[in-house]
């Protein structure tokens, strides 16, 4: 900062620090004292603030309410499992996630290039989603939820390019996970059965009909959970009023030691916290700014989220100390804190999902770190 020679300075500066607001004490001119000599003094108190503010973060932790599982596009696991217990048909819960479709018929005959391990296996189309419901979906849930399921499980095999011209799909969760025979059960197979053939059409032509485990409460939009992805009529965020698993709410608490590790590279000098830049309509995060004493970054919301170690982007930051928690600094223009849980009732703390892929289709420029895909294992 350049010191004005001619008159006092009274300028302050705010350094935001993890225990206290430091203010710049009042500089003047003293008779006889060089501007050098001012200016070293004033370098060596920035430099202790700077100190203080990097000591008092490391004994600070950093608390993070976050929502969901999985990137939040398209169809919620456990959303259509709430649905279905409210009295949803498969036809109202496909129609709810995929905004103005409709359903249709698969070509005759589909047949679907499977990639298991090295080899690249050729099954006959219904008898693919047939192997990839119970795997996807707990064969105990609600007939309406199976049947949403095998439907958009259908539609997402026919839509994906995975391997280009080798393949149409991964056998796990880079794709949906296909398990064959062995995933088989009678409540699986009669939902694929009832459904047989039947596919989301958007305009006419099939849709990509992207799930993930658990929305949070509501979906996002593609191209704010699938950063470089175009957006799509039919995969925009609509609310996920039954969607109450144990994946909708929860609370994880990390120290500064271990937030410095996880996002080394990611700021300069010592790490001060982490502020949001924009969010989605959900609200996941889209970007946010790593920040640190002598330089910040700009980071993805799935990069952040894959460096923590976590499975959803919609996470609200806060800093404790002591009996002290703030929040983080949001410039979103989203709410500072997260809002309650689906049903409008406070869901307790959880553990955090991990951050495993999370099965359907690749997504075009998928950042690395975080799956840009849709579905998980069976719980």
């Amino acid at each position: 900062m350049a010191i004005d020679r001619n008159r006092s300075l009274e300028a302050r500066q705010v350094f935001r620090c993890r225990t206290m607001v430091l203010i710049r004490p009042t500089y003047h001119r003293v008779p006889g004292v060089r501007a050098g000599a001012r200016s070293a003094t004033l370098a060596a108190t920035l430099l202790v603030m700077l100190a203080f503010a990097a000591g008092s973060a490391r004994a600070s932790t950093l608390v993070i309410e976050g929502a969901g599982n999985g990137h939040g596009v398209g169809m919620s696991q456990d959303g259509a499992l709430g649905l279905a217990r409210h009295g949803w048909s498969y036809q109202a819960i496909l129609a709810h996630y995929y905004t103005a479709t409709t359903l249709g018929r698969a070509p005759a005959k589909s047949v679907i290039r499977v990639l298991v391990g090295s080899r690249v296996v050729r099954v006959a189309l219904e008898r693919y989603v047939r192997g990839v419901v119970a795997a996807e979906m707990p064969s105990g849930w609600p007939l309406a939820a199976l049947q949403a399921q095998a439907v958009a499980s259908r539609t997402y095999a026919l839509t994906s390019h995975a391997g280009g011209s080798r393949f149409d799909v991964y056998s796990d969760t880079r794709s949906q996970v296909y398990l064959g025979v062995a995933a088989e059960t009678s409540a699986s197979n009669a939902a694929v059965a009832s459904t047989a053939g039947q596919i989301v059409l958007y305009g006419g032509h099939p849709a990509t009909t992207y799930f993930s485990a658990s929305s949070g409460g509501m979906t996002e939009n593609i191209e704010n959970s699938f950063i470089g992805a175009q957006p799509q009529p039919w995969l925009v965020g609509v609310p996920d009023p039954y969607d109450s698993g144990p994946a909708a709410r929860w609370k994880v608490t990390i120290s500064f030691t271990s937030l410095a590790a996880h996002l080394r590279g990611l700021y300069m000098g010592s790490l001060l916290g982490i502020e949001v830049s924009k969010r989605g309509v959900s609200p996941r995060i889209v970007s946010a700014r790593v920040l640190g004493s002598l330089g910040s970054t700009s980071v993805t919301g799935p990069e952040l989220a894959s460096r923590l170690g976590l499975g959803s982007t919609w996470l609200y930051f806060f800093i404790r100390d002591g009996s002290l928690v703030r929040a983080e600094p949001d410039r979103s223009g989203h709410p500072a804190s997260p809002p309650s849980a689906p049903g409008g009732s406070p869901a307790a703390p959880a553990t955090p999902p991990p951050a495993l892929p999370q099965g359907g289709q690749q997504a075009p420029d998928a950042p690395v770190g975080f799956s840009a895909t849709g579905g998980v294992l069976a719980r």
